[in-house]
């Protein structure tokens, strides 16, 4: 469905604005008046990571007069593999401010404001406050729930990205600003079970996967804007980078929505992660007293080496992730072993089991199968092989 532009066009363009954007100017669709409501245009990006970073050139690029950027994280090593608006010489910095620079590196004519926060229920209303069009880069689930009904409640339009290994996911939600459309609660009703889905540091992504939604987002933003063509309003985009294959669903409006439904139980901002869950009620209960720290693990180590005491150190991640960096001294099991009980037949009885992975919510949520099994005293490491590497062997890279 097309849909009225969002913006009205600003005055007339100058000069300099005529020579940049002249390939624009020249598309029927774009012309003189588009490029003028792109030049009118208050976009926010969530976030300046691997869907941020695409999404903020081609934006800038394309003259969008004003681009809010939301990020309070810094800029490290690992990211640089995906996420093209930073470099070397960032490292350490903080990425709103890379950012920032990088864009201006693109396009100067562009304002660029600098959000250098975490979005919470305080501030999130405060920060979507005088943008027409919110471009959701976030890579956790309940910063996408408050995204999702925040610009609900504030009746913006939002373009929402997701990415994970070889697959990546875009769509428009704009109930506010289509009648029947679907909002993402009525995709997702529900977040998935904590630890079922891990995150793209846990499972890694495909660093060109970014460029591909990244840009995707960017071309729906600029139709949103401009009033070119048909967003995805109603449309799930599904991209397989394997087998290089797009796929577009239909996305209907759910009549029972938590939120835009016809009996909204969500009426406000709620908490959203206790809705999402870091790890289940039962792992959680599990490692409220099984927990030790990477310094507590390290002297069971030297214990164990000296003969003092004996226990199975368990690595659940997966082996791919083991090549990367591992603690001394374990053995692998993945989680999925344990999910499909196969790992159970691998731990011994008289020996206290002891698990880790790369944070420590997968091992909880292993720990809460281990303890069920009967295994009273097993523990689990918090923090994981990250902390590991951090406070104990900082030899080792990180990932």
């Amino acid at each position: 469905m097309t849909v009225p532009p969002l913006v009205e066009p600003a005055g007339e363009l100058t000069v300099d604005e005529v020579r940049r954007y002249s390939r624009h100017l020249i598309i029927p669709d774009v012309g003189m008046t588009g490029q003028k409501r792109l030049k009118n245009a208050k976009v926010l990006v969530i976030g300046a990571g691997g869907l941020g970073s695409p999404a903020l050139l081609y934006l800038a690029a394309a003259g969008v007069g004003t681009i809010g950027i939301v990020e309070f994280d810094e800029v490290d090593e690992s990211n640089l593999q995906r996420q093209v608006i930073h470099g070397q010489s960032d490292i350490g910095r903080p990425k709103a401010v890379s950012a920032q620079e990088s864009i201006a590196e693109i396009n100067p004519l562009v304002e660029v404001v600098v959000h250098n926060t975490r979005l919470d229920n305080d501030n999130v209303r405060d920060v979507f406050s005088g943008y027409d069009l919110i471009v959701d880069g976030t890579d956790n689930f309940a910063t996408r729930y408050m995204v999702n009904d925040a610009a609900y409640f504030m009746g913006i339009p939002y373009v929402w990205g997701s990415i994970y290994r070889f697959d990546g996911q875009a769509s428009v939600f704009a109930p506010t600003l289509v009648e029947d459309a679907p909002c993402y609660r009525c995709l997702y009703p529900e977040p998935p079970p904590p630890g079922m889905v891990p995150s793209c540091a846990e499972g890694g992504v495909l660093g060109v996967l970014c460029a591909s939604v990244g840009s995707i987002q960017a071309t729906e933003a600029i139709k949103l804007l401009t009033g070119a063509g048909e967003p995805l309003i109603g449309k799930l985009m599904i991209y397989d980078a394997l087998e290089m294959e797009y796929r577009k669903l239909k996305v209907r409006k759910d009549p029972n929505c938590a939120l835009c439904g016809e009996n909204p139980t969500v009426t406000d901002l709620i908490d959203y992660d206790t809705f999402c869950g870091a790890i289940s009620a039962e792992a959680a209960e599990a490692a409220a007293d099984s927990t030790v720290s990477v310094h507590q693990l390290r002297t069971m180590l030297e214990e164990r080496e000296s003969g003092e005491r004996d226990f199975v150190l368990i690595d659940v991640r997966d082996p791919n992730e083991r090549e990367i960096n591992e603690i001394p001294g374990s053995v692998l099991i993945p989680r999925g072993e344990f999910l499909n009980g196969q790992a159970l037949e691998q731990l011994p009885e008289s020996k206290q089991v002891v698990l880790y992975c790369k944070t420590g919510v997968r091992s909880a949520e292993c720990l809460a199968i281990v303890k069920g099994a009967g295994y009273s005293d097993a523990i689990h490491v918090g923090g994981g092989v990250g902390a590991w590497v951090n406070q104990i062997d900082p030899s080792q890279p990180a990932y």
